[in-house]
């Protein structure tokens, strides 16, 4: 009997997670469709309850074709997980190389990009932290009025830029102390959701910033009912990555928060119409959300670059009282010319398909496109 119920919880436990797998290869953007991507290391890790049950049920017993079948199954799971999973971890090649220990410390940017959580009671040790870290370049993200009046603070050191003040966790900041050619806000698809573009000088060329916070799925309308999908987080994307994708001579750079894990189907769409590297890949999962959970944590905060910067450093550091870790990239630019994107396949109509989608859905919830940029 004990054998029997082994096998029926190790077989229950499969069939669930194998729904998890499965679910987000479907091509729709519903929100509780899209979080399935999310928990790619977790549906690992829960795979040990059905292989040890059934190993359990192997001892007691002799091995059935049921339990051989479980098995197979079981590592089927895991083989499809892993394939997402492994370009994150050190067995895989880097994308974005490893600057050379001869260039000199002067010529790199240290980017700093941290979402600091509205309410953040813990305001001075996240400005001593941000102190520490001394960015050259700061992206501040759920910037509200308490947040913009602690942030002046660091005006001694940074120039504030482009800004959003807004409550909700929609505000977001430009702090840098390099040179500004140009910044502006736009609003790509939901007035309520800004981005930040820049043109700032670093001391390889000009490189063009671009910084976001798009909508996250399954966040409650501002009617406390429904909740939304991924259309509008998409489409924002997609529209960044045209952009990049039309001046493959400029060095772009693509960070914030992007509410969406590095191996989803529309951040890996996003690097291949860009053209952009993901520093992650080679490295680690640097997983930065959530901060309190180490066992829920999953790498939605992304510094994207163009080919030909190097990394001297990239790692996550802990901002006090934040449910995100920052993220701080030490960067060298030493390339001058561009290269072009190679989407493949059926990638450009999937963009422009996700960007028709996100606008009527934003159109669906009485969210109007805001204007195309304002400078400041």
């Amino acid at each position: 009997m004990l054998t029997a119920i082994f096998g029926w919880i190790a077989a229950a436990v499969l069939m669930f997670l194998a729904f998890l797998t499965i679910l987000p290869q479907l091509p729709v953007g519903e929100w509780w469709v899209r979080v399935c991507d999310f928990p790619r290391l977790q549906i690992l890790m829960l795979l040990v309850i059905p292989l040890l049950l059934l190993a359990l049920r192997g001892w007691l017993r002799s091995w059935s074709h049921y339990d051989v079948t479980m098995v197979g199954i079981a590592c089927g799971i895991a083989v499809f997980q892993l394939y997402f999973i492994l370009p994150y971890t050190p067995v895989w090649k880097s994308t974005v190389e490893t600057a050379d220990q001869s260039i000199d410390p002067d010529h790199f940017v240290r980017i700093v990009v941290a979402n600091l959580e509205i309410g953040n009671p813990e305001k001075p040790a996240v400005l001593e932290e941000l102190r520490e870290l001394d960015p050259d370049i700061l992206l501040a993200l759920e910037v509200d009025e308490e947040w913009h009046e602690a942030l002046s603070t660091l005006s001694d050191r940074l120039t504030l830029y482009s800004h959003v003040v807004r409550d909700e966790g929609l505000g977001m900041a430009l702090w840098t102390r390099l040179p500004v050619q140009h910044d502006e806000i736009r609003h790509l698809v939901s007035e309520r959701r800004a981005s930040i573009f820049a043109t700032i000088e670093f001391p390889g060329g000009t490189a063009r910033i671009v910084g976001v916070h798009p909508t996250p799925p399954g966040l409650k309308d501002s009617t406390g009912e429904k909740r939304r999908d991924s259309r509008v987080r998409d489409a924002e994307l997609m529209i960044v990555a045209d952009e990049v994708a039309e001046e493959p001579d400029e060095n772009w750079i693509v960070t914030g928060d992007f509410n969406d894990v590095a191996w989803s189907h529309t951040t890996r769409l996003f690097q291949r119409v860009s053209g952009l590297q993901d520093p992650r890949i080679g490295r680690s999962l640097m997983n930065t959300y959530h901060a309190d959970y180490p066992l829920f944590r999953y790498p939605i905060d992304h510094v994207f670059l163009a080919k030909g910067y190097q990394l001297k450093d990239f790692q996550r550091h802990r901002m006090p009282g934040s449910d995100h870790f920052a993220i701080v990239a030490d960067i060298h630019l030493q390339r001058q010319e561009g290269v072009e994107p190679e989407p493949e396949g059926d990638d450009k109509q999937d963009s422009d398909a996700m960007i028709e989608e996100g606008r009527e859905e934003a159109a669906e919830r009485d969210v109007e496109a805001g204007p195309e940029s304002t400078s400041n």
